[in-house]
Parts: structure tokens; sequence; C-alpha cells
């Protein structure tokens, strides 16, 4: 909120220049104070902020700055501040003046070294390089410069060769800060100590011999003609000592500047930022308060609220014991009336229906006894006649196998005196060729050869067919047993000699008893159900195959694993009843069901533990019915 208005709503961008004009006369009449009694400048927008006294150069700043970037301001704030700053540029233009005039400097007498020209960054120049053809190729080398001036901190040799006289000259650059220069110097001093100066370069053109000559370079060196004139012109500028101390300080003055004005933005950056910390903590601090009350509130109305649903439940129940009481009433001389109507009826009258319900009773009993007799004798009849079926078709297919394996005696009988011939032909043939006796002997025993083998030809087929009879015979046969599982489980249950088997199914009681004595009793029934039915879907996988093939007298065989890790983990975690019970399920499945891998039912003959034959089990069927004939009659 804008302390310098009493108006609620900010402006547009577009009204800022045209109100910006009504604080400023405000400002110039006094209403605004910016000049403090102490001689201090001050923002009188800003009177919330820490900082409150300003030098002429910083209010300006703040205002300019406040009234043309600061986005996170107002309008109606930043027009104030351009206000502001109008103010300070047109009115308060002496205090400008008072605060920016410079301290004029005393003349200082300049030594002639100060007023001296020499090129900078610092350069010393080495002339009369003479080479010869056992050093040239060291005097090209500038590394070789580095290490002779080495002490001097030189940081780079350029060097200019006349091919012809095989004479040169060298500029050895130095660094550009008062070190470089310091080191400069010393260079020069050591050649003017060995009087192999600028000096006495200029005075022994004649006389130079083999010695190099050294100095700094200055004017006149950079205005020179040549490569070494070229190369300072290139590279270098000329520069008084006076001249570079007073750029240095040009520079330090512009930082010192820049850092001011910098630093001057970040406090007004941390000042806004304050303001806005107590602006946010003050409302946090309303919305707390808030907070609580609506909380106080809320606990208030829910109690309020509870209360009154107490009140209506019990009134409810009050109302519902009322009316319960009122019902029971009513059914009370409900009940009376219907007592007194029952005695008003006949005594003849009530034992007469009795009666005749009584009768309709029996005739639906009586109806439902004879038809249910009917279907018991039609089904009866149909057991035996199947089983009767059943007899004759399994003696007709033993009187099959028994033809079957006669034929095969006289099958093998005429293949062995079929290979007799053959042998006997083979010696007749190596006895003599043309003896008329033999040849007619070998003649008739070729007949008798060949009538063999039309023989063994006819019993051959008569074999194919009887073989195909036996086949259909024992399809038929494995039908039946088909037919009995499916049709008679009734007849053939689990608690007599025969009866039917479900092979490869868990026995669940190894797995009741197991948990019983690990388990509470509450979850010892959950638990064996639970393994029960895991281990069933284990036995359902054929990725599980815990069995391996050993040969035993000269045949394979198949026999359990019993190295096999769910095996071994089985008996270990749950002990040898659970495991036994798992063995014998898979040996199951792998002998009646090893492909499908699930639970198949087989007539069983339960007191001497194998599979029923389909005899025992027809004997059994009529044994029943003969038993159930009698008890109905």
């Amino acid at each position: 909120m804008d302390s310098s208005s009493g108006e609620e709503s900010d402006l547009s961008e577009s009204e800022i220049n045209e109100y910006k004009e009504k604080p400023y006369e405000e400002i110039r009449s006094g209403k605004y104070k910016v000049k403090a009694l102490n001689g201090s400048l001050r923002c009188p927008f800003c009177a919330g902020k820490k900082k409150q006294d300003y030098k002429y150069k910083d209010l300006l700043q703040h205002a300019s700055g406040v009234g043309k970037g600061s986005a996170n301001r107002s309008a109606k704030q930043r027009a104030n501040h351009l206000a502001l700053a109008k103010y300070l540029e047109i009115d308060l233009a002496s205090e400008a003046d008072e605060t920016s005039r410079p301290t004029v400097p005393q003349a200082v007498d300049q030594t002639p070294e100060q007023t001296e020209l020499y090129v900078w960054p610092w350069m010393g120049i080495i002339m009369n390089i003479v080479a010869e053809s056992k050093n040239i190729d060291t005097l090209h080398d500038k590394g070789y410069w580095l290490k002779r001036f080495a002490k001097y901190k030189p940081i780079n040799v350029q060097c200019f060769w006349n091919e012809v006289d095989l004479t040169g000259q060298a500029i050895v650059v130095f660094n550009s800060d008062w070190n470089g220069f310091v080191n400069a110097t010393q260079f020069e001093k050591a050649f003017e100590s060995e009087r192999h100066s600028k000096k006495h370069w200029n005075g022994q053109q004649t006389q130079l011999g083999s010695n190099i000559y050294g100095w700094c370079a200055r004017a006149d060196d950079y205005q020179s003609n040549g490569p070494i004139g070229d190369y300072l012109r290139k590279v270098g500028k000329l520069q008084t000592i006076s001249g570079i101390v007073q750029e240095a300080a040009q520079d330090r003055n512009s930082i010192v500047a820049n850092l001011t004005t910098k630093i001057d933005l970040t406090n007004e950056n941390l000042d806004e930022l304050q303001y806005k910390y107590n602006e946010t903590t003050m409302s946090l601090s309303r919305m707390l308060e808030e907070k609580d009350r609506l909380h106080l509130a809320f606990i208030e109305e829910t109690r309020k609220m509870q209360r009154l649903a107490r009140d209506n439940v019990r009134r409810i129940l009050e109302e519902q014991e009322k009316l319960n009481h009122e019902l029971e009433t009513k059914k009370r001389k409900i009940d009376n009336w219907t007592r007194e109507l029952n005695k008003r009826e006949t005594l003849t009258e009530r034992e007469r229906q009795k009666l005749d319900e009584e009768k309709k009773k029996n005739n639906e009993r009586n109806n439902s006894l004879q038809l249910a007799s009917m279907e018991q004798k039609k089904a009866d009849e149909n057991v035996l006649r199947l089983v009767e079926e059943q007899k004759r078709e399994k003696e007709e297919a033993l009187k099959k196998i028994l033809l079957l394996e006669k034929q095969l005696d006289i099958k093998q009988k005429l293949e062995m005196e079929i290979e007799d011939l053959k042998g006997k032909l083979q010696v007749m043939k190596h006895l003599g060729q043309d003896d008329a006796a033999v040849q007619k002997k070998m003649e008739e025993m070729n007949n008798e050869l060949q009538e063999k083998i039309d023989d063994l030809q006819d019993l051959e087929s008569t074999n194919k067919a009887l073989i195909y009879k036996e086949r259909q015979s024992n399809d038929e046969l494995q039908e039946a047993r088909k037919v009995l599982i499916q049709g008679l489980p009734e007849l053939l249950g689990n608690r007599t000699n025969i009866g039917l088997k479900r092979m490869g199914e868990l026995d669940p009681k190894a797995f009741h008893d197991t948990c019983k004595s690990r388990f509470p009793p509450d979850e010892a029934e959950i638990q064996a159900t639970t393994l029960c039915s895991s281990w069933q879907e284990n036995l359902k996988n054929p990725d599980w195959h815990p069995f391996k093939v050993i040969v035993e007298g000269g045949n394979p065989k198949e026999i359990l694993n019993e190295e096999d890790e769910k095996l071994t983990n089985l008996k270990l975690e749950w002990g040898e009843e659970i495991y036994n019970a798992v063995v014998t399920a898979l040996k199951e499945l792998n002998e009646y069901n090893p492909s499908g891998r699930y639970v198949i039912s087989e007539l069983w003959n339960f007191k001497e533990n194998r599979k029923a034959t389909l005899k025992e089990v027809v004997g059994y069927v009529v044994r029943n019915i003969k038993t159930a004939k009698r008890k109905r009659t």
C-alpha cells in the first residue's frame, strides 16, 4: 500500500506520466520532505524502509530505478518515484554540484622518466646477434633466449634473422604489470653495466664485434623502420609511466563506482525483500489467527451437531419403543380374537379336514414310491443287460486271444518248416546239379516249400484279422470301463472293496494331520487346505518331472528322482507324511496320465490296493444289484 496517497486504486501504465506531476507539485510545496534537518536526503515514499539517509547520487539512482525498472512495484509507486527523480534533477541540482565536485589535485613535478614514452607492454630489444655454423640452430631457438634471460622473467622472445650475413635481432617481451617494468629496467641496466646499451650501440656502429646489445623499447624504436618497428607497432603502443598510472587509477575508480552502484542496488533489493517479508509475515499471522478462529468455530459447531444428533437418536428410540408397545398391545388383541374364532369352529369339521389332508399326502407319497420303484427297476435291468453284454464280449475276446495264440504257434511252426526246407534245398543244390534224382527231389521240395509259404500267408491274413478284432474288443472293454466309471458312482464307492479312486489326487488327511500338530486348531484347517492346493497345482505343472531313467536287467526303467530340489525341501520342511503323499500322487500321475498331468478316476480294488479288473467290477455290480433287490422285496 502506497503511503504517499490516499487513493485506493492503482494507475494504469498510460497514466503514469500524467500522474507524476501531482506528487511533484506536492514535493515542491513541502508536503513531502526530501531534505532532512541534518542535511541528508530521504525518500518520502519509502518511509517503512530501514535505509532513510541517502546521498544525492544514491537517492537519484533509487528514484530512477523504482520509477523505470521495478516491475514488482505498482504504477502509483512508480509515478511517485519519477516525480521524486524530477525534483532531484531540477530543484536540487545544486546538491549534485556540491557532492560531485572533484577535489582539484595539486600539481606535482614529474620526473623525465615518468614523461618518457615506452612501448607497452614492456619489451626489450637485442641487437647484433651474430650466428656461426656451429651455433646457428641454438641461436634460432627462442627457448635458448628465454633460458639465457630467465632471471628477468620474460614471457616471450621474437627473433628476426638476416639469412645473407647470418645476423639477427630479437625482441624480449615482459609482463605488462609493474613487475614486468622492473624486470625490463634491470634487463637494460645489465647491458649498460657491460657497456652494451643503446648509447654504446649508436656510438660503435663500425666496431660492434660479436657482442650483443640490449635496451628497453622506447618511442624511437617504435617509430623505426624494419622488422623491429613493425613488430612493436603491431603488438604494442606508446605510453608514459604517469599515463599508465593515471589509466590504472581511472580503471580502479570505474570499478569502484560500478561496485558501489551494484552494492546500492543490492541494498535496495534487500530492503524491498525485507519489506515483502514483513508484509508476508503479517499476512501469515493474520491467516493463522483466522485459521485458529475457524478451527474453534468448527469444533464448536461439531459439538453442537453431535449434541443435536444424540438428542434426535434418543427421541427416535423413545418413539420406537412407544410404537413397539402399541404394536404388541394390538398383536395381543388380534391373538385373542383369533383364539375366540377357532373355538367357535366345530370339532367334526376340523377332524374331517385333517383326515382329507392326510389321505392326500399318503396318495402323493404312494405315487412317488411307485414311480421311483419303476425307475429303479428300469435302471437295474439296464445295468444287468450292460453287465451281461460286457461279460459276453469279454468271453469272446478271450476265445479270440486263445485262437490267436494257437495260430501264432502254427505260424511259428510253419516258418521253421519253411526255413528247414530252404536249407535242404541249398544242400541239394551243392550235392549235384546233373543228377536227375536230385533234380526231381529238389522239384518236390520246391513244391512243398511253396505250399508251406501259401499256408503261412493265409495264416498271417487270419492273424491280422484276429488282431484287429482283439484290438476292437480291447477298445470296447476300455469303453466299458469308462462307462462304469462315469455311470455308476453311487454303486462304486471308496468304502467298499471295489470302488473308484482318483489317481494323482493328494490325500488331504496327511496335510491336516501335519498342520494340526504345528498350528492352532482354527488356523490348521486353513494352512492344510492352502498347502494341499498349492502342491496339487505343482503336480499339474508339466515342466516339473522329478523322474530319472535307469537300466535294470538290460531294460530302461523310470524311477523317482529322490534328489529333486522341490521334494528335498518338502521333506525337510513338512516331514515324511506329506512327502509320501506327494510322492504317491506323482507316481500315480506318471503311470496313469503322464501326458495330461491331471487327476483321473480309475476302478480300484481297495482290498488288494491295485487296479480292479473288469470281471471283478461286473461281479461286484451284479451282487450289489441282487442285494438291493432283496432289500426292496
